[in-house]
């Protein structure tokens, strides 16, 4: 029967236990790690969230991309790192302070291509177009399209008139200023895009100007008010005018009517007189003569005068009354009952 070193039976038992020592720490450092690598995952903010106005840029090993998706999302601990970036429109004042709307005259004073100072205030609004490149093509892109800005202000602002740039030129000043900017910003391409400019004040920089420039403005008002009365006034009397016109060629045409109708009756009537005439002239002479003479003589007054004085003028309306009275009571001159 063989015998068992009892030495070599201790020593297995020492190896048995070592082995469960072992494996009692591998379990235990499994767990620590795993622990750790939570702990990283959880506590380095390896979430992140994307509001609706903003979006996000996530670098990977120095390669940036933009995260547009609003919501929740994650990135990998100690390797991505996230900046975020507000899209909404935003904007900057030039030649004044925001904060206490007082005018900043290193920034506001300009000259004008009639050699005249103005000081004129803008608001520039941009957004994020490119959120890789407003984080990483430039330190600063707003200070750089405020330096713009500033540039192609004064620049526009130099091809104007004095008058232009106080008054009536406005809306073509900030349409070219927001052109212009447009396209140095294509240049530079740092990311940010230009909503809009606009001209908050614009005004000389002494009261006296300031003064004579707004009695300009007011008469210029006052002008475009008188323009706009003579007009309405032309708009309410031209259709009436123009109903006169018509009832007036209406009754032209009407009147013109009706003398032709009556010349045309005449010249009817003539031609059955000439036919007649033709017919029988001396009836026909004698007929008329004696229709115009009842015509012609129950309203004339009839005087003699026999001896060729005025004096001996015999007033005939007597006589003529007389015998009317007396055809009417059936008695005759010169004779006797």
């Amino acid at each position: 029967m063989e015998t068992v070193d009892p030495r070599f039976e201790e020593m297995k038992k020492e190896m048995k236990q070592k082995a469960g020592k072992a494996r009692h720490f591998m379990r235990k450092t499994g767990t620590l790690f795993l622990l750790i690598i939570l702990a990283l995952v959880f506590g380095t903010g390896s979430f992140y969230n994307i509001q609706e106005q903003e979006q996000a840029v996530v670098t990977t090993f120095g390669i940036a991309k933009a995260v547009a998706e609003p919501g929740l999302h994650f990135k990998i601990p100690l390797i991505q790192k996230v900046r975020k970036v507000n899209t909404t429109i935003q904007g900057f004042a030039v030649g004044y302070s925001q904060e206490s709307n007082e005018s900043l005259e290193e920034d506001s004073l300009m000259i004008t291509n009639d050699y005249n100072f103005v000081n004129v205030d803008f608001f520039v609004e941009y957004k994020v177009a490119d959120p890789v490149k407003a984080v990483y093509a430039s330190q600063d892109p707003v200070l750089i399209l405020r330096n713009i800005s500033q540039a192609c202000i004064r620049t526009v602002i130099g091809g104007y008139d004095v008058d232009s740039v106080l008054t009536t030129g406005k809306t073509e000043i900030q349409g070219k200023i927001k052109e212009l900017v447009i396209n140095k910003l294509e240049q530079q391409d740092i990311g940010l895009q230009v909503v809009n400019v606009t001209i908050q004040d614009s005004e000389p920089p002494t009261v006296e100007v300031m003064e004579a420039f707004k009695a300009v403005e007011t008469a210029k008002q006052g002008k475009e008010t008188a323009i706009n009365n003579a007009n309405k006034y032309r708009n309410e009397k031209l259709p009436q005018a123009e109903a006169r016109v018509d009832q007036i060629m209406q009754e032209a045409e009407s009147a013109k009517a009706k003398r032709i109708n009556e010349a045309n009756a005449e010249v009817a009537k003539f031609n059955a007189m000439y036919a007649e005439y033709a017919k029988n002239p001396e009836v026909t002479r004698q007929r008329m003569f004696y229709e115009t003479m009842e015509d012609v003589l129950p309203g004339m007054k009839v005087v003699i005068d026999g001896t060729g004085e005025v004096s001996t003028m015999l007033p005939l309306d007597s006589f003529i009354q007389e015998g009317s009275t007396r055809e009417s009571s059936g008695s005759v001159p010169g004779e006797e009952e």
